[in-house]
């Protein structure tokens, strides 16, 4: 993908239907993409024809954006699109073209549809998923468009229309679009009068219909200018509609409210929440002082307690307000240097404030903290000012505490915000219905004049108990809920929505019903996307329920891949245990720690000779190893072998004295690492913030600057602005992968417990997720919650490109086991799998990217090269298998280590990655002492820029004993 495919079909996502919510038009920023596709001198791709088909039920819309590319390029790329809705737009479903015919996506849980997504995009056949990111931003991503060729596809969006005084008014915004080859654009109102137009494509036509009014216009090579504008009567008596719906039947219900507001007492002392996150550069800050303007004024004479919210909390400073007058604060707010992540937890409500303001825009990406919980007395507003923040959230926050969420878009809105702000009006506080059910509204108050109401229904007729309550004074809406109330397409998605949106203050605590929800209703959420599939025989194998033309195929296979998956886990056990056995008969055997002999030729004879039965088998089909690499002894030469091993039989029983390691630390060379190394403490942070917004997308530039505060002592400065990186690419897995090993090298494991957290959510598929929480949780010292989770590891059928991690996520495990302060419960655990294999050294590989192919190569003392090729060395050095499929690890172990230097290199083997990558980044852990109580290990980061290069990373050297 490119910026020219992005700007082209942002015309349509985030330009035409996604600003066209609400007057007045908010001219809020283009969202930048994320992607990256083309190389060289290739040619972007391309959107050849777009066709908007807007259809209105009651004060809902529904626009289809049907969607041609091209791809002009010699080789197939995979589409990746990230783009924002508004708050009250949702995506209703999408479709991609299957042999010529369009076939729907069905829901799917979040971190199987990413895992069933990239699983056959490796096998290079078509899926497509549309998932939510984070906050109210989306992804799409295709595979393949083919080379010289097209891909469509279909996305269907609902919004809330808004209106504008009595009547509706829906506008789409066009002046973003570029050129398009065919434009189609069709629109379907229910309306009894013609709509009026104004602005742009005023020679659209009308013309009366079955339902109300429609109107089409085509055009070609079309490069459209300005703004559409439709306006028609809006209901003015309360409106029901219901959904027969899975067995059931759903309603919504519409109640338009008078503009009844009074001002309201405001309170003297007050909090103030300030997110001075880096992704709070992105608010509109003019705005949002303009705003407080109007508040301070009203308030005229109180305390504010400000707290900043980042990575972490900081400590309350306090401001006095005489008179309106807020200069100090002011200036506190406007001098905030935006960094670090979002965390809206580690703060504490104090007692005597009774009301907050949080200005933010939701999107907590650190930390594993709920929102703190408010008194009965405390009021929470929160004001949003960005562009695709959690409005959700936001929103689900401020309606549990007695607020409200405040939209403000720019210093336009800033008369309508603080009119919400600042007053009181009509507030839903009871729903009740004779016998209808799970009643819930979109809002408990009246946005742009309706109240908005869904439930399910258990009778033919009922009556909806409406209770509002405005200065105090409560009062009862009616309304009849009839059976001959019109059909409304989206009425059961609405419900679900509202719903869900309910959900949204605790999203973590509410994961299973959120999922539930969004599964049944074919939702994207938090929790669920949409997924197309090529083949009925994929949707079993993942069983996941196909569209209901293949669901007597699918129900077919899947019958017996129930029974597959049974013997599998199964299987999967007995091979560990098997493996396990294989090494453990490796560990026992003397390794020969003198010269080895001069290598012969008869090389595969002797490996099967030396090493261990399982081991040599494998070895026996290796390639041959490097010619300065020396093999172990040849046949002919097993007694001199023997005599070796008899030679060092009293040094096997006992560690040697003394192992020095010195790893090559990753120093960045870059003018800004050079600028702040020679910086001094008081100024580096200012040089720093100075330098960022040059490297706002870098991960490097975050490691390098973290790196070196860490270096000169300066630890919360270096935690800070490495969390930069749970800003930068909403739910990339690598990119967090990076944070959480960054943070347990800096000692932090109570920061980097909940982002491998996360990285387990949404990547379940991968062992890495379950291993890399397992060491972490070991970390923090919580052993049992470390054994647990490895051992999924190690009990789950993995993907065969994810070679031998059993083996290595149960080493550490039983390490873990012996040497843990107390007792843990290994219950669960088969006994033929607990028996810890303590070495003199080991090291582990692991890397940030998929389908990516890195080796790691340790050299011993004799100049014997152990690595993918070359498994098992003279002295007993083992490497494990190959891991060719991306992140590793990849392990070497050495039982006894032979006093001399060892060298440690990494080499970048290639990748197989369908869009393009920046700089791969690796970690090396090296452990000496490993199982044992006196176990020492260091980490490492460093980065490689191309395929085929060999770093240098470090070495060690192990001390002879006194007197040997």
């Amino acid at each position: 993908m490119s910026h020219t495919l992005w700007r082209a079909c942002l015309a349509s996502l985030a330009t035409t239907l996604l600003l066209a919510a609400s007057p007045p038009v908010i001219n809020l920023p283009m969202p930048q993409p994320i992607i990256s596709g083309t190389r060289g001198n290739e040619v972007p791709i391309q959107l050849q024809q777009l066709d908007v088909r807007v259809r209105v039920a009651g004060s809902q819309a529904e626009t289809t954006l049907d969607m041609t590319f091209h791809n002009p390029n010699g080789r197939q790329l995979e589409g990746n699109l990230q783009f924002p809705l508004l708050p009250h737009q949702q995506v209703a479903g999408f479709a991609l073209d299957i042999d010529g015919a369009m076939r729907p996506a069905v829901p799917v849980e979040k971190a199987k549809g990413r895992e069933v997504f990239e699983s056959i995009e490796r096998r290079q056949v078509d899926p497509a998923l549309l998932e939510s990111t984070a906050g109210h931003f989306f992804r799409l991503r295709i595979y393949p468009i083919p080379a010289q060729g097209e891909r469509r596809v279909q996305i269907r969006i609902s919004e809330s229309i808004p209106r504008d005084g009595q009547q509706y008014s829906y506008r789409l915004p066009l002046d973003h679009f570029n050129a398009v080859a065919d434009f189609r654009l069709a629109v379907d109102l229910p309306s009894r009068h013609v709509p009026k137009l104004q602005g742009a494509l005023t020679q659209l036509q009308f013309k009366p219909s079955a339902q109300g009014y429609s109107a089409v216009l085509s055009r070609d090579h079309f490069t459209p200018r300005g703004q559409l504008q439709l306006q028609w009567p809006a209901a003015a008596a309360p409106t029901v509609y219901r959904q027969p719906f899975d067995g059931e039947h759903f309603f919504v219900a519409e109640l338009p409210v008078a503009d009844t507001v009074t001002p309201r007492a405001l309170p003297r002392q007050i909090g103030l929440l300030w997110d001075s996150s880096s992704s709070g550069t992105r608010r509109q800050h003019a705005a949002e002082l303009a705003l407080l303007d109007r508040y301070f004024a009203a308030m005229g004479n109180g305390e504010v307690r400000l707290v900043r919210l980042r990575d972490r909390a900081e400590a309350a400073q306090h401001f006095r307000i005489v008179n309106g007058n807020w200069e100090a604060l002011r200036s506190a707010l406007q001098a905030t240097q935006y960094d670090g992540a979002t965390a809206l937890d580690g703060w504490q409500p104090h007692p005597g404030t009774a009301e907050y303001l949080l200005f933010s825009d939701g999107l907590a990406n650190y930390g594993s903290g709920s929102f703190p919980k408010l008194a009965s007395h405390q009021r929470l507003y929160a004001i949003d000012s960005s562009n695709g923040g959690d409005s959700t959230r936001l929103g689900a926050l401020a309606s549990l505490y007695g607020g409200r969420a405040i939209q403000l878009g720019s210093a336009q809105d800033v008369p309508l915000a603080a009119k919400k702000l600042l007053n009181d009006e009509a507030r839903i506080v009871g729903l009740d219905a004779d016998s209808a059910e799970q009643l819930v509204a979109a809002s408990p108050y009246a946005e742009d004049g309706l109240l908005r109401i869904a439930g399910r229904l258990r009778s033919a007729n009922d009556t909806l108990r409406i209770k509002l309550l405005l200065n105090g004074q409560a009062s009862e809406q009616r309304i009849a809920l009839r059976t001959d109330a019109p059909e409304h397409p989206h009425a059961a998605s609405l419900w679900a929505r509202y719903r869900i949106a309910q959900l949204g203050a605790e999203p973590q605590l509410n994961r299973s019903e959120i999922t539930r929800l969004g599964k049944r209703f074919s939702l994207v959420t938090g929790e669920t996307s949409l997924l197309v599939l090529d083949n009925v025989d994929d949707y079993a194998h993942y069983d996941i329920t196909p569209p209901a033309d293949y669901l007597p195929r699918f129900e077919k296979i899947r019958a017996g891949l129930v029974r597959m998956r049974a013997q599998a886990r199964t299987k999967q056990l007995e091979d560990v245990v098997r493996e396990f056995q294989e090494k453990i008969s490796w560990w026992e055997q003397a390794w020969p720690k003198g010269n080895p002999p001069r290598p012969k030729p008869a090389k595969r004879q002797a490996e099967a000779e030396i090493g261990t039965a399982g081991m040599a088998a494998e070895m026996a089909g290796a390639p041959p190893m490097a010619a300065a690499a020396p093999m172990p002894a040849p046949a002919p030469a097993m007694a001199a072998r023997n005599k070796a091993v008899s030679a060092v039989a009293d040094d096997n029983g006992a560690p040697p004295a003394d192992i020095s390691i010195a790893l090559k630390p990753w120093q960045a060379n870059a003018p800004y690492a050079r600028r702040l190394r020679a910086a001094t403490s008081e100024q580096r942070y200012q040089i720093y913030l100075d330098e960022k917004p040059s490297y706002l997308n870098s991960s490097a530039f975050y490691l390098d600057a973290a790196d070196i505060f860490l270096d000169k002592g300066q630890r919360d400065l270096a935690l800070r602005i490495l969390s930069n990186l749970a800003e930068m690419d909403l739910e990339n897995r690598q990119v967090l992968r990076i944070l959480g090993y960054r943070l347990l090298q800096a000692g932090a494991p109570e920061l980097a417990v909940p982002v491998f957290e996360r990285v387990r959510q949404m990547a379940e598929e991968e062992p890495q997720s379950f291993r890399d929480l397992g060491l972490a949780y070991a970390a923090q010292q919580r052993h049992q919650d470390a054994i647990d989770t490895l051992y999924e590891v190690i009990t789950r059928p993995w993907d065969d490109r994810f070679a031998e991690v059993e083996l290595i996520a149960l080493a550490e495990l039983n390490a873990i086991a012996a040497n843990a302060p107390t007792k843990l419960d290994t219950r669960q655990i088969d006994g033929r799998l607990l028996r810890n294999l303590p070495l003199d050294i080991r090291a582990v590989l692991t890397w940030d990217a998929d389908n990516s192919d890195m080796d790691l190569w340790v050299t011993d003392p004799n100049g014997e090269k152990c690595y993918y090729a070359h498994r098992l060395t003279y002295q007993g050095g083992r490497m494990s298998r190959d891991f060719t499929g991306g992140y590793g690890p990849e392990e070497f172990s050495l039982k006894q280590a032979k006093p001399g230097k060892y060298k440690i290199e990494a080499n970048f083997y290639g990748q197989r990655q369908q869009v393009v990558s920046g700089e791969t980044t690796l970690q090396l852990k090296l452990t000496t002492g490993f199982g044992k109580a006196t176990a020492k290990e260091q980490m490492i980061t460093l980065r490689l820029k191309g395929e085929s290069e060999t770093v240098f990373v470090g070495e060690f050297e192990v001390a002879a004993k006194p007197g040997k």
